[in-house]
């Protein structure tokens, strides 16, 4: 049924800005929307001639809720490497410093103690006649890579062939030609390490801290806290905006599975580790704090309104205000999703309608 101006009017100024406030909450996607009553003050006096609402186009568009929280660029999270060898630290790395496979890490006794790549450590000797074992191809993957062969195709058999191999790395080390390796002897690690801080001196005992490493690529890590952990998907893409830095996109590599207690009166948190698509946006900075806005949900392809254009119905419901010639005509609706001040809407609309809002 149409309404004249007047009516349209009134009708406006009830539910809308002004001094008395009455919310209504709008629950569409977990979120809430309130809308205000208002009334003229009893001193104001009401403008003579009918002001014209304001009008908002019913648009098709994607819709995405997102969510920002606090991050920092860094270098991931910080390990401890601990030394196991006797003897006496002779060689240290320097803060900063990034170490690739095959160079020392550090040094006992003037004899150095290799950075070998791979996902498990070495757990035992390795030498002719042990058991298969994957430790034994996490070697020959590093033999081969340093450009000593003849064993074949790395597998998890130890041979005189790997062995000859070993003694011929052994000697270019400067070590005694054994064929056999210690766990203790070699640090193995996933890729290039970076050594965020040095911990012991030259001089030291060699079975102790050495140093706290990271990787060498620089992420962003966000300390979310535990009751938002279903916003943070491992593989989702992400929007980062870098303090200092630049506007890039990032991926979320990791999701913490440990909380972390928060002080006292706050919510415990677990680490999310998003790495950077464009690794220039950060520029020269190796530290710096980063927004970090996670989609939480789309929909793509919808009817939008502003959510100023909401109408709460006395008998239940919402409704947005069509315009149609001089007047204008309730459409129940329902709601979807809620973000950036639009809402998804489903009802008798089409695009390119206008609808009465306050927004």
């Amino acid at each position: 049924m149409s309404t004249g101006p007047q009516q349209v009017r009134r009708r406006r100024r009830l539910r809308w800005i002004g001094a008395g406030a009455v919310a209504v909450a709008l629950l569409g996607a977990g979120t809430a929307v309130i809308l205000a009553r208002a009334g003229a003050s009893p001193a104001t006096a009401l403008p003579e001639g009918p002001a014209a609402p304001a009008t908002a186009e019913v648009v098709r568009t994607d819709l995405a809720a997102q969510e920002t929280e606090d991050g920092t660029l860094g270098y991931g999270a910080e390990r401890s490497l601990t030394g196991k060898l006797p003897g006496t630290i002779t060689g240290l790395p320097a803060a900063n410093d990034v170490i690739e496979r095959g160079e020392a890490v550090y040094t006992v006794d003037a004899k150095p103690v290799p950075l070998l790549y791979g996902s498990i450590p070495l757990y035992r000797e390795l030498a002719a006649g042990i058991t298969k074992g994957p430790d034994v191809q996490v070697l020959e993957e590093n033999l081969r890579a340093l450009g000593y062969t003849g064993f074949g195709t790395p597998d998890t058999t130890f041979t005189d062939a790997t062995a000859t191999a070993l003694k011929r790395w052994q000697k270019a080390l400067g070590l005694e030609q054994t064929g056999r390796l210690s766990p203790d002897a070699v640090v193995v690690r996933p890729g290039s390490v970076r050594v965020a801080s040095v911990t012991a001196q030259i001089g030291d005992p060699a079975g102790g801290e050495i140093a706290k490493l990271t990787g060498t690529q620089r992420v962003v890590t966000v300390q979310l806290v535990v009751s938002k952990r279903g916003i943070a998907k491992q593989g989702d893409k992400v929007e980062l905006n870098i303090t200092g830095g630049g506007a890039t996109r990032g991926t979320v590599s990791s999701v913490g599975s440990t909380a972390t207690p928060g002080e006292e009166g706050e919510e415990a948190t677990i680490d999310v580790v998003v790495t950077l698509d464009d690794p220039a946006a950060a520029g020269q900075l190796d530290s710096a704090p980063v927004d970090v806005t996670f989609t939480t949900g789309s929909r793509p392809a919808v009817l939008a309104v502003p959510v100023g254009a909401l109408v709460a119905l006395a008998e239940g419901g919402l409704a947005v205000e069509v315009v149609e010639g001089d007047g204008t005509r309730l459409v129940a609706v329902q709601t979807g999703l809620f973000a950036r001040g639009l809402v998804e809407v489903r009802g008798d609309l089409r695009e390119g309608q206008r609808v009465v809002t306050t927004s």
